[in-house]
């Protein structure tokens, strides 16, 4: 489900993996700006992969978030300013008690600008984390919408033990953070 063409010359794209597709789609709600987050799967080998075949490892997709953005609203830098604060980028094939490569750290260039901007962003950040950052950078190739109860998932589910515990936290935490600016 390639659809970089049909964005209008408005809008742009961001595609962001950062642990479970929920708590990110949860952060980046919260971000003016955006215009949609549809959460996915990208990164990997298997054609319209489905969730379960996705968490048992078959595929080497990442749980991922493709936002749609309005960049006279909101820079991309900005959005990995987000990113990178909304998880551990230090972290290989994790976040928090979510283990395996569907959770690891990723950003899915879609042009030439977007990877200029990420190593230059992670050139300039990396100093500020006691480990290496170990996020993975690659070019956008597909994106693979998850299946519909995933969409709004923290907003749809807010008394799920994992929403409250998990997802609320970094809701809160970006809350907060973008309370101070």
């Amino acid at each position: 489900m390639n659809d970089l063409k049909n964005i209008s010359s408005e809008t742009e794209i961001a595609i962001f993996a950062g642990g479970c597709f929920w708590c990110m789609e949860a952060v980046f709600e919260l971000v003016p700006g955006v215009v949609s987050i549809e959460p996915g799967y990208t990164g990997g080998d298997v054609v319209n992969p489905s969730y379960e075949e996705v968490c048992n490892g078959e595929t080497n997709h990442a749980e991922a978030i493709r936002i749609f953005f309005k960049p006279n609203e909101i820079t991309y830098i900005r959005l990995l300013e987000i990113f990178f604060s909304a998880h551990d980028p230090t972290t290989l094939n994790s976040q928090g008690g979510d283990f395996g490569t569907q959770y690891r750290s990723a950003i899915f260039f879609t042009d030439k600008n977007q990877e200029k901007m990420i190593a230059k962003y992670i050139n300039t950040v990396e100093g500020d984390y006691s480990d290496k950052i170990v996020t993975e950078i690659s070019k956008f190739k597909e994106f693979y919408p998850a299946a519909e109860y995933h969409h709004a998932y923290f907003r749809k589910n807010p008394q799920n033990s994992y929403c409250k515990v998990v997802i609320k936290s970094k809701v809160d935490k970006l809350k907060k953070k973008l309370t101070n600016k």
